[in-house]
């Protein structure tokens, strides 16, 4: 028993997922508030207490795709979510708050109002997100289409989308916004860091991943739930095209999914004075944040410093070391935010532990933001099927911008405190919006259709830029080769666009 721990200790007392399957005999064309919605409802129920929906002060939302970015919704979208999801539930919370952008957001939401619940400003706090992706995939421009479109009551803080720092305008202009160009950019430059061929480092991208569908099987939510050999995975082929190289599609994260995921975070006083059993409490041991610099300016492209802080960070909070974790959620949009923790911490790629609880975002699915909110879930039941285990949460946000950790268990702990926001104080390097001159490629990257090839390299300036490639210019031979790297080029810019060719 926790007698004796500080009334205001947060404790995550319910977790709830749903879903809505395209084409599933069931289907009901939920919309993101819907299934938000939904999986709140089964956290409160799952919290197994008394009167909790009068309890919670808030009501804070992962902000879903449909508002994420700068295109109207396809089939419209709630104008104040969280008070959308709060209807829903019959509940009337006095705050409503919707979070910036990032799959940091989940782990970040628990990680923020643990401390204030900590703090006594709140006593009970509903976290959620819904993403009703395919559903929006399937429907967009069709007559038939439903119509998501609502306007709530209520008070409520949009903390605002918040994408400055992540993608520039220069970045916006040589298609960075396509994350698996950006993110094959920083795995290219990973592989040569570590003297790989592109074919090894396929086959070691496909080692990674293997295990995660074998995850995936075995979860009923699961988007897929075909197991994949490494070989299955490395290799493209008909069913498994190319993407960005050295991407596959197996490899990176499926979008078109209708999820939903919810945690309600209590106080212990209000948890006890709500009747919730004490079997269904986790404490949050150690918590991170961190900020990478921006993309373009990083010297090394090849590693998250940051990410690698807050890990260490949040584990040493908890008193525990890699070894000692039970379980690990690991972001898994693309390989390198998952080696990125992996290298730093001397995880082996095939710890029978294994690095996702869900089946990691190529298997389980991407339901856009809100991914981790269900690696949250899966942990904490985790954690109750073992208690005095330890699990780790690692949400990666951007280009891998933004990182957000919690360490989770059912050993009662007093909260350890809030933690400064980790940032990269390191060198900067200045970014040449128009490239002109002589340079030598640092990474690459081109598209399945091989009609895009780009390059991020240093002008002999010392400035980093980001320019296309032709295809009819011999680097573009030497990118498919995987010999790329530190070719010297000559680079132009016109109308904004930077082109290099072969030097």
């Amino acid at each position: 028993m926790s007698t004796s721990i500080d009334p205001r200790t947060p404790v995550l007392v319910g977790v709830g997922q749903a879903t809505d399957v395209f084409g599933s005999d069931d289907y009901a064309q939920l919309s993101s508030a819907d299934l938000a919605a939904a999986a709140s409802r089964a956290a409160i129920e799952d919290a197994a207490g008394n009167g909790i929906g009068e309890l919670i002060d808030v009501i804070a939302c992962v902000r879903p795709m449909e508002l994420s970015t700068p295109l109207p919704p396809a089939l419209g979208v709630s104008t104040k979510f969280p008070r959308s999801v709060a209807h829903r539930l019959g509940i009337t919370p006095e705050h409503a708050v919707l979070e910036v952008v990032g799959g940091q957001s989940p782990q970040h939401l628990v990680n923020e109002f643990a401390g204030r619940i900590a703090a006594g400003e709140y006593q009970a706090v509903l976290l959620a997100g819904g993403e009703s992706l395919s559903t929006q995939a399937h429907f967009g421009g069709r007559e038939d289409a439903p119509d998501f479109t609502e306007h709530p009551d209520g008070e409520w803080d949009d903390r605002g989308a918040k994408w400055e720092g992540l993608l520039t305008d220069n970045e916006i202009a040589h298609a960075l916004f396509i994350m698996s160009t950006t993110y094959a950019l920083m795995d290219h430059a990973r592989r040569a860091r570590l003297g790989l061929s592109v074919a090894d480092y396929a086959q070691q991208i496909g080692k990674l991943f293997a295990p995660f569908s074998e995850v995936a099987a075995a979860n009923p939510l699961a988007s897929t739930r075909h197991v994949r050999s490494s070989d299955d995975l490395a290799v493209p082929s008909a069913k498994n095209p190319l993407i960005s190289d050295p991407y596959t599609r197996w490899v990176v994260a499926r979008e078109k999914v209708n999820l939903g995921a919810a945690v309600l975070l209590m106080s212990v006083e209000a948890a006890r004075a709500a009747g919730v059993p004490e079997e269904k409490w986790v404490y949050l041991h150690g918590h991170a944040d961190g900020k990478e610099l921006p993309f373009l300016e990083r010297p090394d492209l090849s590693t998250g410093p940051v990410a690698v802080r807050a890990a260490q960070q949040a584990l040493e909070m908890a008193g525990v070391g890699a070894a000692d974790l039970t379980t690990f959620d690991l972001y898994s949009c693309f390989a390198i935010p998952v080696f990125n923790i992996t290298d730093a911490l001397g995880i082996a790629l095939d710890d029978p532990r294994r690095l996702t609880v869900t089946g990691g975002l190529p298997f389980f699915g991407g339901p856009g933001n809100n991914y981790s909110m269900h690696a949250v879930v899966e942990t904490v039941n985790r954690m109750r099927e073992n208690p005095g285990g330890y699990g780790f949460v690692g949400a990666n946000g951007g280009a891998m911008h933004k990182y957000s950790v919690g360490i989770y268990s059912t050993t009662p702990v007093a909260w350890p405190g809030d933690a400064p926001s980790l940032s990269d104080e390191g060198e900067r390097l200045t970014v040449a919006l128009a490239a002109e001159g002589s340079g030598v490629i640092d990474t690459y990257t081109y598209s399945g259709d091989e009609q895009l090839g780009t390059v991020l390299g240093r002008l002999d300036s010392g400035e980093r830029f980001v320019a296309h490639v032709p295809t009819d210019d011999p680097l573009f031979d030497l990118m498919r080769s995987g010999e790329a790297i530190g070719a010297t080029v000559k680079a132009t810019s016109a109308d904004g666009i930077n082109t290099v060719r072969l030097a």
